[in-house]
């Protein structure tokens, strides 16, 4: 070959490596630079889902995790209903006892206790009056109808729980004082007007059992006395049998 050959085609070499931008074979990364190896757990997951093994660990901790949270949930839903049930009894027995408290200072004539008419020898004063205890300065009002009383209540505890929910009639007690005169001493009591007052908007549903039905207790009933005497309602109780958190039954509350 001569040298003007060789020269021509050393020429279309560098013409062809300069049409390249290629950068040289020895500036290129190994392979093992550009894709690293990483662990399995580490790479995004296949169409192929969960493994036997990630299913039976994932059962196992959702397991514990339930077991551990449902008595809690229990637990809370029962200590709120006992909270709900003192409430509730609570409630009913400041009822009854206002109920006992509007009857200090009312004259039932021909009622059991004191006949009709009946007075002290000595000072002619009506023994009802001296056998009633001091009026509770919380109460504004007396109750006035006394056929509600049978000759078996004569403290005047509630008949029935039915009539904390009816109502009675009451009037104020001592009547209004108006002014007839110029004389501070010349006024009037008016009488008093007799008003219906009810003690309870409903009979309460036991928060325990669901329904509004109550264990009633006279003051003449025994403490451990498993039935109602029907004399008056003293107090009322849960009907159910089941134990408080604490260990209590409901029963005794």
């Amino acid at each position: 070959m001569d040298e003007g050959a060789v020269k021509r085609e050393k020429g279309e070499t560098m013409k062809r490596a300069e049409g390249c931008r290629c950068p040289p074979a020895s500036l290129v990364p190994a392979p093992s630079i550009l894709a690293p190896s990483f662990p399995s757990f580490l790479l995004p997951r296949s169409s192929a889902g969960w493994t036997l093994i990630e299913l039976v660990i994932t059962m196992t901790v959702l397991s514990i995790l339930t077991l551990g949270v449902v008595p809690l949930v229990k637990n809370s839903v029962k200590r709120q209903r006992e909270q709900q049930l003192r409430e509730t009894l609570r409630g009913a027995r400041d009822a009854i006892k206002e109920f006992h408290r509007d009857t200090i200072g009312m004259q039932c004539l021909g009622t059991a206790g004191i006949p009709t008419g009946t007075t002290n020898p000595g000072t002619g004063a009506d023994p009802r009056a001296l056998m009633q205890p001091p009026v509770d300065p919380r109460s504004k009002v007396v109750i006035n109808d006394c056929t509600i009383f049978g000759v078996d209540n004569p403290d005047h505890y509630p008949p029935t729980l039915e009539t904390l929910v009816e109502g009675v009639n009451v009037q104020q007690r001592g009547g209004a004082t108006i002014k007839t005169g110029e004389q501070a001493t010349d006024t009037k009591v008016l009488a008093p007007t007799t008003k219906k007052k009810v003690y309870l908007r409903a009979i309460p549903v036991d928060p325990v059992t669901g329904k509004a039905e109550w264990d009633l207790r006279s003051n003449y009933d025994a403490a451990d006395a498993t039935d109602w005497g029907g004399e008056n309602v003293f107090d009322l109780r849960s009907k159910s049998t089941g134990a408080a958190l604490n260990g209590e039954k409901y029963s005794d509350w």
